[in-house]
């Protein structure tokens, strides 16, 4: 699983700094979570080929979480993309990217769809072999998701001496990993977890942002491997993120630690700051697996 930070920083794009936009790369996956101002300038800088981004998935439509959106979507076009591409994200979105195509008579030659979201409750929005990837809904001051992107059980790995000891034909061996119990060739059926053992452990990745502290989304991301949680503010400006609806880095740290993630990764930075270094000490005072994004950091796990 690798995680590239596209932007990560509130409210507006400066010389360095770029809003948020990620690129989560799980299971053979590419996908693109929110797509502020300059988010294809950030994907060429890092050589992301925009060929591989199938789903996009945007958290609210604020315009440091959107407004690269239709320019992507539009050099998508000259640059002459047959693949679909999906959308996910708030209701109003289909209207607000339809509109600005329509009045600049630039209607894309690919398949768009989209998926507008309403439900104020966690839903399961896109599901195939491989990964499903849930909603995540949070309080900000207008209508928002995070999202839950999972990795389903893998192949199980064949034990092979154990399988070659149960005289099991080759043949069966894809039924093996696939979970099923099998024949072998005596006729005997032989259980599966004799000869085989799970594989690898299916990785989670939790991106929630923009939100004030919320509770309510520690069910929904339990043991995850890696939480993205907003940390807009420090606690000297903890009456702003009440204000604002946005988190500080303890509050964040706070909801890592009850949900038994293995890494919180902080980001979301209100431009104030001058150096990032308090957010890290501050959540690592109640949770100790804290990194920082930063613009063109990118994480493997």
């Amino acid at each position: 699983m690798k995680l590239s930070i596209l932007g990560c920083y509130s409210a507006t794009p400066r010389t360095l700094n770029n809003t948020t936009s990620q690129v989560l790369e799980i299971n053979n996956h590419m996908f693109l979570i929110d797509c502020g101002e300059g988010t294809q300038v950030q994907l060429r800088k890092h050589k992301i080929k925009f060929n591989r981004i199938k789903h996009i998935f945007i958290s609210h439509l604020h315009g440091d979480h959107f407004f690269g959106l239709v320019g992507l979507i539009s050099t998508f076009r000259l640059l002459t993309r047959e693949t679909d591409l999906h959308i996910y994200g708030p209701k109003g979105i289909k209207e607000i990217v339809i509109l600005q195509m329509k009045l600049a008579d630039s209607w894309t030659n690919y398949n768009l769809y989209f998926h507008e979201l309403t439900s104020k409750k966690s839903e399961l929005i896109y599901e195939d072999e491989k990964v499903e990837v849930h909603t995540i809904p949070l309080n900000h001051r207008i209508y928002t998701n995070g999202y839950l992107f999972k990795e389903k059980e893998g192949l199980r790995k064949l034990k092979i001496h154990a399988v070659e000891d149960a005289h099991i034909n080759v043949a069966y061996y894809r039924k093996l990993a696939q979970g099923f119990d099998v024949e072998n060739e005596d006729g005997i059926i032989i259980k599966n977890e004799s000869v085989t053992k799970p594989g690898a452990k299916p990785k989670s990745y939790a991106f929630c942002s923009d939100t004030m502290y919320k509770e309510d989304i520690v069910p929904l991301i339990k043991n995850t491997d890696v939480l993205y949680h907003e940390s807009t503010f420090l606690e000297q400006h903890a009456h702003l993120a009440v204000k604002t609806k946005h988190s500080t880095a303890q509050e964040a740290a706070s909801i890592a630690k009850q949900a038994n993630v293995n890494t919180l990764i902080l980001g979301h930075y209100s431009t104030r700051y001058g150096s990032l270094d308090g957010f890290k000490t501050e959540a690592k005072e109640i949770f100790k697996n804290v990194e920082l994004a930063e613009d063109g950091k990118t994480f493997e796990f």
